[in-house]
């Protein structure tokens, strides 16, 4: 999961508050400092945004990671406190508690089943999304995007199964333990051990990708660190691997970036 436009907007609007264009009682140098102090994040970088603090701050949580968002979720806690604006902030806090426990992987109140199958559909709006912000200049909210919500998915392709997975797997371990475990993904028919290695790789590099993007130096901002081909790559590593789980799975993937096949290769597998 990541936080929609709407979400970002409630959390300014119905929690912090707005006052002449400024978000709370942040000046552009309490702003900055914000991240580093209440969300242990250091490569963020305000000045470097136009606009007034509340529209830098926008920016800034739309474009994060769902990790990252639900650290500076919990550092608007810390640094906004309730009695600041009692009436709004107690009604709005426990949504927001509700959407950090849903950035950092906790179980939501739904059938395993059900949970999957929503998953996909994040999926699917995620590559849809990723191709729209290459186009408007934004790659690396894009590798963003789709390596959230791909992760979210398989990790919920495993919870549907009873997969156990580490607190903190990466991609890369969530495909290994589904091409494992998971009975319409184990390895099977010819050059198998070929396809998993294929897989694995793939899903090995979108997350060092992303890594690249999550991990900037302070001397080298994040934005600046993934460009337009790099975060192609990792898009379309995103949307191969999703569409051949999704055909194993009898799920219907994304459309392919290739020509559609002609009719007497159309059900042949991916690989």
């Amino acid at each position: 999961m990541a936080l929609t436009k709407q979400q970002v907007m409630q959390v300014v609007s119905r929690y912090i508050g707005v006052e002449s264009g400024y978000l709370g009682d942040f000046s552009y140098r309490t702003h900055t400092e914000f991240y580093p102090e209440y969300c242990d994040i250091d490569d963020i970088f305000p000045d470097e945004l136009a606009g007034t603090t509340r529209e830098r701050f926008i920016e800034i949580l739309s474009s994060q990671t769902a990790a990252r968002q639900s650290r500076i979720l919990r550092g608007v806690l810390e640094r906004f406190p309730v009695d600041g604006r009692p009436e709004a902030r107690a009604r709005f806090k426990p949504e927001i508690l509700r959407w950090i426990a849903e950035l950092d992987g906790e179980p939501v109140v739904a059938g395993p089943k059900l949970q999957a199958a929503s998953t996909s559909e994040v999926v699917r709006r995620a590559l849809s999304d990723a191709e729209s912000l290459l186009r408007s200049g934004g790659p690396v909210s894009a590798v963003d995007r789709v390596h959230t919500a791909l992760h979210g998915h398989m990790k919920a392709l495993c919870a549907a199964e009873g997969i156990q997975l580490p607190e903190a797997a990466t991609l890369q371990k969530a495909m290994k333990e589904l091409r494992t475990h998971h009975p319409r993904l184990r390895p099977a028919g010819a050059r198998a051990g070929d396809v998993s290695q294929v897989l694995y790789s793939m899903a090995a590099t979108l997350d060092a990708l992303n890594t690249i993007r999550n991990n900037a130096s302070a001397a080298h901002p994040n934005r600046r660190l993934l460009g337009d081909p790099e975060a192609l790559l990792a898009i379309n590593a995103g949307r191969t691997i999703f569409t051949y789980v999704a055909q194993k799975t009898s799920e219907l993937g994304p459309e392919p970036l290739a020509p559609e096949p002609s009719a007497n290769t159309r059900d042949k597998p991916p690989f």
